[in-house]
């Protein structure tokens, strides 16, 4: 026989909904008969399975250790890393990063190790999870970056963080601005709209003018920081979150981010590439400002956090003087 107390990160979701994350290799008719029977209770009392689960509840399962390790795929231990994790801000709840260049977002194989696997490594090493909670619950990033975009990745370390990130992201409450070196000189802030249209076999994306079947809306807004008569550097707001939207968008007005390999300028970027090792897209996710949070979260509410940029960003701003720069940040 297994007990279980229903933690914070069980709480809120349907009984059978636990029990298939739990032994996901059993079939839902499986539980539903161990329901009926009493095998599996609930409190001390037979479930039907689309019960809430609430923090504090009691989770019985009178199965043998060969049944339930039988019905389990054994495919989510976690990966031990040695990833040392760039903290901007952290609570009981969440956890805000500074993402380097070169490392997904999430897994795009199954051989993949992300800042998911880099983040839940960590949260075991500092005891704030468990092997066994990772049955049930596994803290993930609630945005994405590209592989060489660098910046601010905001992670949930439990449910109720996680659902927080989610929504706000969904509801695109967070604003979210970038900065990025473009080729040519841009003086004045401006707002741009289009379509964008994806490739899924090349991971390519076109942008419209005009609305094209399949392709979706885009906004993208954004702000001048400092030129030197050649490039710009810009402070890029996202207004919707797109594949690759602010590359492909800056692209397509004849300003390409320096170092994109899939939309920029082959011979401007291979010029750095020799100058300076440049071998990805100069995009930083800088800075995050919060809507209004209550109750847990409102040590949060309405701050703005930064992550300062990676060091290749600042040596080529500084040498070809592309703004003024405190501690990472331009000052816009």
């Amino acid at each position: 026989m297994r007990q279980f107390c229903v933690t914070e990160n069980e709480a809120g979701q349907r009984f059978d909904k636990f029990l298939t994350k739990y032994m996901d290799l059993a079939p839902k008719s499986f539980f539903y008969k161990m329901l009926r029977k009493k095998n599996i209770t609930l409190n001390g009392k037979k479930a039907e399975g689309k019960e809430k689960l609430e923090k504090g509840d009691v989770i019985k399962m009178f199965l043998s250790e060969e049944t339930i390790e039988g019905f389990r795929s054994g495919q989510k231990k976690a990966v031990h890393t040695e990833e040392k994790l760039a903290v901007l801000y952290e609570n009981h709840h969440v956890m805000l990063l500074n993402k380097p260049c070169g490392i997904l977002s999430q897994k795009a194989g199954r051989e993949d190790i992300s800042m998911v696997e880099h983040v839940i490594s960590h949260l075991l090493a500092t005891g704030e999870v468990t092997e066994e909670m990772l049955k049930t619950f596994r803290p993930s990033v609630c945005n994405r970056l590209d592989r060489n975009t660098s910046g601010i990745l905001a992670a949930g370390k439990t449910l109720p963080g996680l659902q927080m990130l989610s929504e706000m992201f969904k509801e695109r409450t967070v604003h979210k601005f970038y900065l990025c070196i473009v080729k040519g000189v841009i003086k004045e802030p401006e707002e741009l709209s289009g379509w964008l249209l994806k490739d899924e076999r090349t991971n390519q994306v076109r942008v419209f003018r005009k609305e094209r079947d399949g392709a979706k809306q885009i906004h993208t807004r954004y702000h001048p920081i400092g030129d030197n008569g050649k490039e710009t550097l810009l402070e890029v707001e996202l207004l919707t979150g797109r594949t690759h939207q602010i590359r492909a968008h800056l692209a397509s007005t004849g300003h390409p981010l320096l170092g994109d390999g899939k939309y920029g300028d082959v011979g401007w970027n291979e010029a750095f590439r020799k100058e300076y090792g440049l071998r990805g897209q100069l995009l930083h996710a800088y800075r995050l400002e919060m809507p209004v949070l209550g109750g847990e979260f409102s040590d949060m509410s309405e701050r703005c956090f930064y992550a300062p940029a990676p060091e290749l960003f600042l040596t080529i701003a500084e040498k070809r003087g592309l703004g003024t720069w405190r501690h990472g940040i331009p000052e816009v």
